[in-house]
């Protein structure tokens, strides 16, 4: 996929999330790789509005280099990057149902949404872990996602939001969707004594889905 096909991918895929109600006004940001560095959503910019040619870009030690402005999280992003090697897009909304569990404060927060379905597994992993609350753009957060990263495709921003992580930009969105179905599922169940998946069952998928 060359650098214009990933431009208009990334303005398609924000803009269905943001049509969906993942991300509303101007919230949320997306990354991904491309030969010579990154892509990232301006910042200030709504998912559901982007100018695929405006789009910023950063090169590969992630300073920007053309396109508006990057979102002042780009913090956020070079933690998974740098820290995960097969991370090809990152996604960070603050999709309802997701937000809602990184608000709790009862919640496992090494695991908060247990293993309730196959897809969850498949998509987030083992752990996805809630980062403490950190003020939206402070950059003290980036050790904290860094810390958790390489166990984590995905992590909770304590009243915040999620971030997830994928090999690619198709990976990444997925992720989130399912990720917001598995919030909904475990906000459902709460109260209740669901029937979660085994470790065995959790480790035959990873090893068959990775």
């Amino acid at each position: 996929m060359n650098e214009v096909q990933s431009r208009d991918l990334m303005t398609e895929l924000a803009a269905s999330l943001f049509a969906r109600g993942f991300s509303v006004g101007s919230a949320g940001n997306i990354s991904m790789r491309v030969d010579d560095g990154y892509l990232i959503t301006p910042t200030n910019s709504s998912l559901g509005r982007l100018d695929p040619a405006r789009i910023a870009k950063l090169d590969r030690d992630f300073h920007h280099i053309s396109g508006d402005q990057p979102s002042k999280e780009v913090f956020m992003h070079r933690a998974f990057y740098v820290t995960r090697a097969e991370a090809g897009a990152i996604v960070h909304l603050h999709s309802t149902l997701a937000t809602a569990v990184a608000c709790l404060p009862d919640v496992n927060e090494d695991n908060p949404i247990p293993p309730l379905t196959p897809y969850f597994v498949m998509r987030i992993g083992r752990h996805m872990p809630v980062i403490p609350y950190f003020r939206p753009g402070d950059p003290a957060m980036e050790p904290a996602i860094k810390a958790a990263a390489p166990n984590a495709r995905a992590v909770l921003l304590a009243n915040h939001g999620p971030v997830v992580s994928g090999k690619t930009l198709l990976d990444a969105v997925y992720a989130a969707e399912e990720l917001e179905e598995a919030a909904k599922l475990f906000l459902t169940l709460r109260g209740s004594t669901p029937r979660i998946l085994t470790p065995e069952q959790v480790d035959e998928l990873l090893e068959t889905f990775g």
